[in-house]
This record gives structure tokens, C-alpha cells and sequence, in this order.
């Protein structure tokens, strides 16, 4: 039995989503850190091999646990409210058992926040999401950083992370995947500030962590 009812509604299978674009020429962008993390999380604990399924690839396994299954729509990012309600309605879940990892460009980079609805902030694929099933799902927002001017932002998530940013985009995977059965928990809080103090005991990111978006 789930031990946060109030933020997973105890359903029999989570669903957490990674945002990206399929195809090698994009595996590298910054857009693509949804997939990156999800991927590092079925690598850790162990998730059966990817196949197609809902309209891209899926796995389904168990973190501690809850059994979750892991979802990278194949639509591209502006379609993928397609995957992720077909997923849904199959597993007949509530809006509350679905969490979606993607980018965030209001974030600097290598930070984290977890939240629960709220606005989409331009995201195409959360647009596309929240248009197919409701907006009251978990975000992952995964810090990308912005590119200082708004006509660079497309640029910009959708240009690969430099060589220098690589280390702590692994290093976040690895914390999140690392720690991911706290939040199939529903322990957002704890998870959240876990991967934060993680993260900067790497060097990545203050110590102090000021932010509250």
C-alpha cells in the first residue's frame, strides 16, 4: 500500500512519462533530458527491455514496491498527449498516478523541482498532454537553463547539451534513478530535497538552494 495516499492515489500502476523527440539525430538535445532520465531509472532497477507500445516504447517493472511502467512516446514532443492517454485509459489511471519528467527552461541547469499541475510555461509536449488528459498530473521540471533571449530558446533546447554540461546531466540521472522510489511513494518533498542535496555534494548547484519556483 502506497504510504502517501494523498499524492499517489494507490492504483495498481504508476505511470511515469519522459518527454523527448525519438530518433538519434535528437538523443543528445537538451529537450530530450526527459527521456535521458527515465531511461537511467529502468536501467537501475532493472526494467524489462523496451518495446513499442502506445504509440512508442514502454517497460513495465517495480520501484521498491510500486509497480510502474515507464513510458517515451515515439509522436514527438508537440503529440504527446497521444501516448501518454492511451496509457492511461488502458490502465484506467487516475490523473494523480502519472508523472512526466521534461525540461524546464525556467530552471538553471541541474536543478529539479517537482510540482503538481500549475501552468505549461510554452512546453509543447505538456501542452499536449494536459489537452488530451486534464492538467492535474505530476512535472518532473528538469532544468535546462535559458538562453538569456526568447528568440533562442527553440535553439537552444533543441541543440545538444555541450561537452561541459554532460557531467552533471549524468549526475542527475544517476541521483534520480538512484532515488526514484521515493517519489513512486509519493514522498515528493523528500525526493525533491534527496536529488538537491545529492546533486550538491557533486558541485552541481549551490549548497543553499534559494529557489522556489
Amino acid at each position: 500500500m502506497r504510504r502517501m495516499a494523498g499524492t499517489f492515489s494507490g492504483a495498481s500502476m504508476l505511470l511515469f512519462v519522459g518527454l523527448g523527440n525519438p530518433g538519434a539525430k535528437h538523443a543528445g538535445n537538451r529537450h530530450n533530458v526527459g527521456f535521458m532520465v527515465v531511461d537511467a531509472i529502468a536501467k537501475r532497477h532493472g526494467f524489462a527491455p523496451w518495446r513499442r507500445r502506445f504509440q512508442g516504447v514502454a517497460t513495465e517493472g517495480s520501484i521498491g514496491r510500486e509497480k510502474v511502467l515507464l513510458l517515451l512516446p515515439g509522436t514527438y514532443m508537440n503529440e504527446s498527449g497521444r501516448a501518454v492517454a492511451e496509457a492511461m485509459h488502458f490502465y484506467k489511471m487516475p490523473l494523480s498516478d502519472i508523472a512526466v519528467f521534461h525540461d524546464e527552461i525556467e530552471l538553471p541547469p541541474a536543478k529539479m523541482r517537482v510540482k503538481v499541475g500549475g501552468g505549461i510555461a510554452g512546453h509543447n509536449g505538456l501542452r499536449s498532454i494536459s489537452a488530451h488528459v486534464g492538467n492535474d498530473y505530476k512535472r518532473v521540471r528538469l532544468g535546462v537553463g535559458h538562453p538569456g533571449v526568447k528568440e533562442m530558446v527553440h535553439p537552444h533546447v533543441l541543440g545538444d547539451f555541450a561537452k561541459a554540461e554532460r557531467p552533471w546531466v549524468e549526475a542527475l540521472c544517476d541521483i534520480i534513478a538512484d532515488n526514484a522510489e521515493m517519489l513512486a511513494q509519493g514522498k515528493d518533498a523528500s525526493f525533491q530535497n534527496k536529488v538537491h542535496l545529492a546533486m550538491s555534494a557533486k558541485g552541481f548547484g549551490e549548497t543553499k538552494d534559494s529557489e522556489d519556483n
